[in-house]
């Protein structure tokens, strides 16, 4: 079998699903995965197979933690874009599969071949939590990179046929935070800003990932250049994230048990929908504006949740090897059974229950709280 799986390297979440999905394609040995990337030049892709393919894509432009629209649109190429798409060869594949990659899905979308779209972005085809306005970006959720059968993914079901999300640790374990460590992870900032109010909040270790940042320390700041494991090493012995609201950072916290505090991109649809939902979950403390007011309350007394999330980029991947015969909504029941959230002392089952009828799945009758509720009270 053969699969073409596009992947949207602007954000490192969709980088990180896709070495966690490399890892379980990995255990079928007739399997053959070609993988492509867009959006983010070559060279600073980091860690991705030395085999995979390479295209410009589409990215966005930000500056001090706000999207620009007019800087996005002269920093496209649009005919090098619909080049791309007529180019790209699909016919030795029996798959073709995107994480939110725009080549992709509109070179198999003008030939009339059936995609999968495996992301947090195919969530938002259902009821989850969508920030109010913003037309626009709306329309690009839906119109980017589209897919025939989207595997949404979010922290939570919400009643909803998505999936939970694709956590990828390179294989660490949690550790014993350190005294005050704490990872922070904020690349649409300004970087110089970001050190000069973290350096006000002594008795904390900060490890500041960033673009353009090179291994050095100022103070109570520890600036690190970009590395997925380096970066997965520093998180799973943290007692905490400083980050924007994009989803993967969050779901690696939520799993690992590490408190968050997030500030959306201004602009960003998708960011302000998460910022709603995770304030909506209280999965953790969402600001407006980073101060360090805010971040010295919340250093001194956050609320620490952690989700027992199950394997899912393996069961995805046997999913599509054995020919998709479940429905997304069937995988999205069987995934979140047996999921649990923990809140300091207290156990709350997540739990949506579903039943077949014919062949659909019918709705969901349980889920967090409320659904734990209603079932003590039949």
């Amino acid at each position: 079998m053969k699969i073409l799986y596009g992947v949207q390297g602007t954000g490192n979440g969709h980088i990180s699903r896709a070495n966690a999905m490399a890892k379980a394609f990995a255990a079928y040995p007739g399997v053959e995965v070609t993988w492509l990337y867009s959006g983010r030049p070559r060279e600073s892709l980091g860690e991705v197979p030395a085999a995979s393919q390479w295209r410009r894509g589409m990215t966005f432009a930000t500056e001090n933690g706000q999207l620009k629209p007019f800087k996005t649109l002269m920093g496209n190429s649009v005919p090098g874009f619909v080049r791309d798409i007529r180019e790209l060869d699909l016919s030795p594949y029996d798959c073709v599969v995107t994480d939110f990659e725009p080549i992709v899905s509109w070179a198999a979308r003008l030939r009339g071949i059936p995609t999968v779209g495996i992301g947090h972005q195919y969530a938002f085809s259902h009821a989850v939590p969508v920030a109010p306005g913003q037309p626009l970006g709306r329309m690009v959720l839906k119109t980017f990179a589209p897919a025939d059968c989207g595997l949404g993914l979010h922290w939570h079901h919400f009643e909803q046929p998505v999936l939970p999300p694709i956590i990828d640790l390179e294989g660490l374990r949690r550790q014993t935070p350190g005294a005050g460590k704490i990872v922070v992870y904020l690349p649409f900032e300004d970087q110089q800003l970001v050190m000069g109010m973290l350096r006000r909040l002594t008795g904390y270790e900060f490890f500041l990932y960033g673009p353009g940042l090179l291994d050095r320390s100022v103070g109570n700041v520890h600036t690190r250049t970009l590395s997925r494991l380096g970066f997965k090493r520093d998180l799973v012995s943290c007692a905490g994230v400083i980050t924007n609201a994009g989803f993967e950072l969050i779901a690696e916290c939520l799993a690992l048990g590490i408190k968050v505090i997030a500030k959306a991109l201004g602009g960003q649809v998708e960011q302000a929908s998460n910022a709603a939902a995770l304030t909506q979950l209280g999965y953790a403390e969402v600001v407006d504006e980073f101060t360090v007011p805010a971040l010295r309350r919340w250093l001194q007394g956050a609320q620490r949740v952690q989700i027992d999330y199950p394997v899912v980029h393996e069961r995805i991947a046997r999913w599509l090897i054995e020919g998709q015969r479940e429905s997304p909504a069937e995988l999205s029941g069987e995934l979140w059974h047996d999921v649990v959230v923990r809140r300091g002392e207290y156990r709350i089952p997540s739990r949506p229950a579903y039943r077949v009828l014919g062949p659909q799945v019918g709705e969901f009758v349980t889920g967090g709280l409320q659904g734990f509720v209603r079932t003590l009270r039949r």
